[in-house]
């Protein structure tokens, strides 16, 4: 009798596993919930504050896509790289999409949608700096963004190259320390360091040179991602993928690309 007993507790316990499973995987969004997500406040092309407040950029238009084909209600906050991550590990924001890099150390603490963009980092100097390589910067002073990739990778070469970090909470500020001659260079993801560049309107057009970048099958050539805190809101996660999904099978994806980066 103990025996028949326990198989039935065996089953019925591997009955509800099952059924727990299969609800993970069926994750739902709430439709009469407005999501919170967070982003950075100065991250050209992907996201950036035009005079009025708004974000604008790649990031923006993608989540704003997604949301609008997945019928999500979206409240966007932007507020800064690290305070957006710190937000959604604390709970006061459901997602995050800032251009952020997807790691294996970030994936401790965060869920990650599918990939959505594959980005790699550089080292730009000033336009007029004669400064052409790694090795001009024994014994200066660069600048980064903190707790970015590209903080990383000018880390694991700062005792091999001799430099010093200075560390900053924005993009526009990194770049105005080396335009006012305190750093030398600064560290930042190919992409908006190229946008920023070439862009008229920006701050620093013209003004900076990118003198070298990571090999794009090195560990600091990661994608972004779209975050949630670890184990929470996997519906909003579903809905993200397959609106992402969606984008790209109907060419909206590449307009949304084409719109702020010229491809060739």
């Amino acid at each position: 009798m103990k025996k028949i007993l326990a198989l039935v507790c065996a089953g019925v316990l591997v009955a509800s596993v099952a059924v727990l499973a299969a609800c993970s995987s069926s994750a739902s969004v709430d439709k009469n919930k407005t999501y919170v997500i967070a982003t950075d406040t100065a991250f050209a092309p992907f996201e950036y504050q035009l005079p009025d407040g708004s974000s604008v950029g790649i990031d923006m238009d993608i989540i704003k896509a997604i949301a609008e084909k997945q019928g999500i209600k979206i409240e966007i906050k932007a507020l800064g790289f690290d305070a957006a991550l710190q937000s959604v590990q604390s709970g006061q924001a459901d997602g995050v999409i800032a251009g952020m890099s997807i790691t294996d150390e970030r994936k401790k603490v965060f869920d990650f949608s599918d990939a959505y963009y594959d980005s790699t980092v550089c080292c730009a100097v000033g336009v007029d700096s004669d400064i052409t390589g790694m090795e001009g910067l024994q014994g200066k002073k660069v600048a980064v963004k903190n707790g970015t990739m590209s903080a990383k990778w000018a880390d694991s070469m700062k005792d091999k190259y001799g430099y010093t970090i200075t560390t900053f909470e924005t993009s526009d500020i990194m770049y105005q320390d080396v335009l006012s001659g305190n750093s030398v260079a600064c560290f930042e993801d190919t992409p908006v360091m190229a946008y920023a560049i070439s862009n008229p309107d920006s701050a620093i057009s013209g003004k900076l040179k990118i003198i070298n970048q990571a090999d794009e099958k090195s560990e600091f050539a990661t994608p972004y991602g779209f975050a949630v805190a670890k184990g929470k809101n996997a519906g909003l996660l579903q809905a993200f993928n397959a609106g992402l999904k969606d984008l790209k099978s109907s060419g909206d994806y590449d307009k949304i690309i084409a719109k702020y980066i010229t491809v060739g």
